[in-house]
């Protein structure tokens, strides 16, 4: 009987003298927006099924990464609020959907059938900032029809400068912004 109360007497004087106290998260969780002017959708086609991207191995994580000279940096506090690969083909979806104002273009999961004439398919092969501030998106993307014969694939090499602001990470997804956007404006011109 006496263990019984003294187990909860002595959680109550460890958290009164501030041993038990809550861990404070201090991350900072990042969301990568689209950049495209928004505008109504009233267009039904293109009809684009955005394929999760393909991205190395070291981008595929919660954490911001730097990899700097094959030194890889995995940022502490600074974090992904969803995978980096759902946050990409969810704002190429909608930066191509104002764009073209079709609202018949979203991720491939998002589609219930094959209501869809083309998947884009994206291969991420960098996506970090270089020596000179800058973030170097760079890979390849293909826009194949579902019904025709296989299409060509094209390469990508966007620089972004990253502007600074207060919190560097956040001047890096910024520019990754950015540079979503000049993919998707890419991509616009091919179909």
């Amino acid at each position: 009987m006496k263990i019984r109360l003294l187990m909860p007497c002595l959680l109550l004087i460890l958290c009164a003298c501030g041993v038990l106290q809550p861990v404070k998260d201090i991350s900072v969780r990042h969301m990568l927006e689209p950049i495209v002017p928004d505008r109504e959708l009233t267009a039904s086609k293109p009809a684009i099924a955005i394929k999760h991207p393909s991205l190395p191995g070291y981008l595929d994580r919660l954490q911001l990464v730097t990899l700097t000279g094959g030194v890889l940096v995995l940022s502490d506090h600074d974090l992904w609020a969803e995978s980096l690969g759902t946050a990409i083909s969810r704002v190429t979806a909608s930066n191509l959907s104002r764009i073209s104002r079709s609202m018949n273009i979203q991720p491939v999961e998002n589609f219930i059938t094959l209501d869809y004439t083309s998947l884009l398919e994206i291969k991420i092969a960098r996506l970090d900032p270089d020596l000179s501030n800058q973030i170097i998106f760079q890979g390849t993307w293909k826009l194949q029809s579902v019904t025709e014969k296989e299409t060509r694939t094209r390469y990508f090499h966007i620089s972004v400068p990253i502007t600074s602001t207060p919190d560097i990470m956040t001047g890096r997804v910024n520019a990754i912004n950015q540079a979503l956007e000049q993919l998707a404006r890419q991509i616009a011109r091919y179909w």
